[in-house]
């Protein structure tokens, strides 16, 4: 995972075949893929509304600086953060890259 951690998003990337795909979702606990392999979500749960929102504006941050933008459902104590590739239909790395990024945010206190 520490290699997710410090990897930049490339606009390229091609979609993971099924082997990277578990390989690298064994690497991101908590994360789960729709019944497609698709999209990847997790639910994050806070103590109040502004837990959740500081917890947006770092999701935010880090979707700027990658370039890669997740699909948010947010509510008053929780924000359920889901990922992928819509140019390329599917899971690619830049998606697994995010996900360790947003999962190593000091906010991210999942339930």
């Amino acid at each position: 995972m520490n290699d997710l951690l410090l990897a930049q998003c490339d606009p390229k990337a091609p979609l993971m075949d099924a082997d990277t795909r578990a390989r690298v979702l064994a690497a991101l606990p908590g994360w789960q893929p729709d019944a497609d392999n698709k999209v990847i979500g997790r639910r994050f749960g806070f103590e109040n509304f502004y837990q959740t929102m500081a917890f947006v504006d770092a999701v935010a941050e880090i979707a700027h600086a990658q370039d890669h933008h997740p699909d948010m459902l947010v509510s008053y104590d929780a924000c359920t953060i889901s990922y992928t590739t819509h140019s390329r239909g599917g899971l690619t790395l830049n998606d697994a890259i995010c996900a360790a990024q947003v999962s190593a945010l000091p906010e991210a206190t999942a339930t």
